[in-house]
């Protein structure tokens, strides 16, 4: 056996030496993570704003190699792992497994979660709201084809609070069981990974039929059993499906990215860098909107979304959905709400989140 150089034995030796540090220090963690537990007598374990302050600091400490990006997937099953020695956290996703929506669950929360593939997004608010699921996870816009109605809709009536938010760049694979475009008759894909992925899809396989399925995670499945079909997904899909990734990245902006919500019975504290979304309905007036929006321009605080939606319960009536910095229990924000309210003819906050870092 050779002998290994000098210099590579003792960096080895090193790397061992911080290992044994590394699981000392996360036995530590856990221990005292432990006792914190045991003082909240019966309080939820899972605090979002308390994560999110965690990430913020090692993000913005952290000097490298590392990207921040993996610094925060590391911190996060940390806390994941810890979190689970006091609490199963049950979080209900838009399933089947291998979504991106799952993927969106394992961002948010780690791996050391119990969750829960529900077959609609009105399954996944149910679960929570019946108790089934301490929370959900459900996409609420696309940057390239817009907000998902659905979510928009259910969460005017539901209960549940927004408590977090995950950004997630959608990174679309053509898969099948063998690795060639030849022979590809059928494309099956959720309605918005098809959308976003049509000027590939037309410039590569143009004859081929899309076919619309309710999740990308059913695609696959059928992709796994046809011979002549291809099926759009994440890497997971094509793993759990034991499929070929014929071209990957074909989506046709390379910026796009889901926006999902975490939903909870109630909302966050302040982190430091929130976010809060609301609902209100105008008055059938002339420049109603602009004098609703007036009070977030005259205190300064920025609106990252307005997206109106059909109120549900008139025709021609119109809802409109506001996300805007700063958390409801600000004082600056908090006299914004109110004067809205004396403006508007229907006010629902939605719920006060920390912002996603990426």
């Amino acid at each position: 056996m050779n002998e290994l150089p000098e210099d590579l034995s003792a960096l080895r030796a090193r790397i061992d030496g911080i290992d044994d540090a590394i699981l000392k220090l996360l036995s530590e963690r856990a221990g005292i993570a432990q006792q914190v537990g045991r003082t909240k007598k019966g309080e939820k374990i899972y605090r979002p704003e308390r994560e999110a302050q965690i990430v913020q600091r090692l993000r913005a400490a952290n000097l490298g190699p590392l990207s921040g990006d993996t610094v925060e997937r590391l911190i996060r099953e940390i806390m994941s792992a810890c979190r689970a020695l006091e609490q199963t956290t049950r979080v209900a996703y838009l399933g089947p497994a291998g979504t991106f929506t799952q993927q969106a669950v394992h961002k948010q929360f780690g791996h050391e979660v119990e969750a829960l593939a529900e077959a609609s997004i009105d399954a996944c608010f149910h679960a929570v709201e019946t108790g089934r699921a301490d929370f959900a996870v459900v996409p609420v816009e696309n940057s390239t084809e817009g907000a998902i109605s659905r979510t928009l809709d259910l969460i005017v009536s539901s209960p549940l609070k927004i408590c977090g938010e995950v950004m997630l760049p959608i990174h679309q694979m053509l898969m099948r069981k063998q690795a060639s475009l030849d022979g590809i008759q059928r494309i099956y894909g959720h309605a918005q990974s098809l959308a976003q992925c049509q000027q590939w899809l037309a410039r590569h396989l143009p004859q081929a039929e899309r076919v619309s399925v309710v999740s990308n995670s059913e695609g696959a499945r059928r992709a796994s059993a046809e011979p002549d079909a291809a099926t759009l997904g994440s890497e997971a899909a094509a793993e759990l499906y034991s499929l070929a990734v014929v071209a990957a990245r074909v989506e046709d902006e390379a910026s796009n990215t889901t926006r999902f919500l975490v939903l909870g019975s109630t909302d966050a504290a302040p982190s430091g860098r929130d976010k809060t979304s609301l609902v209100v309905g105008i008055h059938n007036q002339p420049g109603a909107i602009v004098k609703l929006l007036q009070p977030l321009a005259e205190a300064g605080i920025s609106m990252s979304k307005l997206e109106s939606r059909p109120a549900r319960s008139s025709n021609w009536e119109y809802l409109f959905f506001i996300v805007c910095e700063s958390h409801r229990q600000d004082p600056r924000l908090a006299a914004v709400l109110a004067e809205i309210e004396t403006r508007a003819a229907f006010l629902k906050i939605l719920g006060s989140y920390p912002a996603a870092l990426s």
